[in-house]
């Protein structure tokens, strides 16, 4: 089979590679760049497990052949901390408001995170569960998602994190 050529920008470095046509942004992420932070789930786009942003916007690898992504800026998990390799504000969130148990969901929900937090700094609990809708996880109740998801909109805004009274 032919390969075609792609040029992508992947967690701020740039990359050159021959892929097949038939090739999935997941399978090329994980298999070809040894990027393994995206998990695949469903293979149907239903579970979000393999969320990354592309080009400012979250979408499924695993519903995106890696010839669509030519010419585009890719952020996966592996590219969310800070510079420093501190965790970024949301990773942070999800470890200190015990937003995941096994972790399967865990980088397909901070990266759709990411980008709801890019879109809308400051949601309310309505907007962050709207937001996530298409990232499904079999273990939690999403209350803590959404905490950490709160937490880390309130570190991002320099405003002090306050939960809910029970």
């Amino acid at each position: 089979m032919t390969k075609s050529h792609i040029k992508v920008t992947i967690n701020g470095k740039d990359i050159e590679a021959l892929v097949e046509p038939r090739t999935l942004l997941i399978h090329f992420l994980r298999e070809q760049q040894n990027l393994t932070g995206a998990h695949i789930g469903c293979d149907t786009g239903h579970c979000g497990a393999c969320t990354v942003d592309m080009d400012d916007t979250s979408v499924k690898s695993c519903m995106t052949f890696a010839v669509q992504a030519d010419g585009s800026a890719i952020t996966t998990i592996e590219g969310v901390a800070n510079a420093d390799g501190t965790l970024s504000a949301l990773q942070e969130g999800f470890r200190m408001m015990h937003g995941l148990q096994c972790g399967y969901c865990t980088p397909g929900m901070i990266l759709r995170a990411h980008r709801l937090l890019e879109e809308n700094s400051d949601p309310t609990e309505d907007e962050i569960r709207n937001g996530i809708a298409g990232n499904l996880c079999r273990c939690t109740g999403y209350v803590n998602i959404v905490r950490a998801i709160q937490y880390a909109a309130t570190k991002i805004n320099g405003t002090p994190f306050q939960e809910a009274a029970e």
